[in-house]
């Protein structure tokens, strides 16, 4: 059975710049995936290339089996990409924007879906509004309804909530969550960490057109992150010995220690209270997905 998607060994150049490096990835049908790194780091030439937009300078991208230079029209009606750029024609209300969109894939009679769409990205009330007169987010939101209007099993999502407040982006995941529960692939960039770690059960993180770190987002927290103490002891208080070594210090008189497991909290508080500390504020953290990312980038 063919993966959603299949990169192999995908390398692009732009003059001086390498911005794909030798891409190897293999997303499976039905995944949440997201595909995250700093600008520049070749994620969205890594989707064009996926969307035929850009060919690539070696390697091979397939979409549901079928080869995106071979056998592109094949492979463009698999996939559904909503873009980082608002881009939008003018001279069209959001309901014939959609409408054109389903001509372009050869699909008539697309009213009932076309619809749907609309009501679940909260744009019925603009489907007669000329796209000139919308707001950066309700294009966005466009943009996102075009994406989805041939009913595409793979949907590509580059930075969907830029600029979009935080009412669409609520209704704008539960309506994906939806199109992946129904068996649709999702593949998201975005610069929202907690976005991703929330949404994505396995991640790809590039830097300089590689691939530098991927695994499932439970592995990746278990690895490069943990548990966190936060402290801060009543004045005239200060850490043992016995776990001043242990601890780093932060801004306003805090102590941060890393903890290998939720374990290490009792010995810390006993001894503590062996030493007779008072505490004023104490927090525990959770692995964090930024901490995450920081860690890769530095390794890689």
């Amino acid at each position: 059975m063919h993966p959603a998607i299949r990169i192999d060994g995908v390398t692009k150049r732009f003059g001086n710049v390498q911005a794909l490096d030798g891409i190897d990835l293999e997303i499976a049908k039905g995944e949440f995936f997201g595909l995250l790194g700093p600008n520049g780091a070749g994620k969205t030439t890594l989707i064009s290339a996926l969307a035929g937009l850009v060919r690539p300078d070696a390697g091979r991208l397939a979409v549901m089996g079928h080869d995106v230079v071979a056998e592109y029209r094949a492979a463009r009606r698999q996939l559904g990409v909503v873009p980082q750029e608002l881009v939008f024609d003018p001279f069209f209300t959001v309901r014939e924007s959609l409408e054109i969109q389903s001509g372009y894939f050869g699909i008539r009679d697309n009213a009932a879906w076309i619809d749907e769409i609309l009501e679940n990205l909260d744009l019925t009330a603009k489907a007669d509004i000329n796209m000139r007169q919308l707001s950066g987010g309700m294009k966005r939101r466009v943009l996102v309804a075009q994406a989805l209007v041939h009913r595409p099993p793979v949907i590509v999502l580059d930075e969907p909530t830029a600029g979009v407040d935080v009412e669409l982006r609520q209704g704008l995941w539960a309506f994906i969550r939806r199109l992946n529960r129904d068996g649709h692939t999702i593949v998201l960039t975005t610069h929202y960490l907690e976005e991703a770690e929330s949404l994505c059960g396995r991640i790809a993180m590039l830097k300089q057109g590689r691939i530098v770190a991927l695994d499932t987002t439970r592995n990746l927290l278990r690895r490069f992150s943990g548990h966190t103490l936060r402290l801060r002891l009543a004045p005239g208080h200060v850490l043992p010995d016995t776990l001043r070594a242990r601890a780093s210090a932060e801004a306003e008189g805090s102590r941060l220690f890393n903890l290998a497991n939720c374990d290490e909290i009792e010995g810390i508080l006993a001894g503590l209270r062996d030493a007779g500390c008072r505490i004023d504020d104490i927090e525990v953290g959770k692995p964090d997905l930024e901490e995450v990312f920081l860690r890769v980038m530095e390794r890689g």
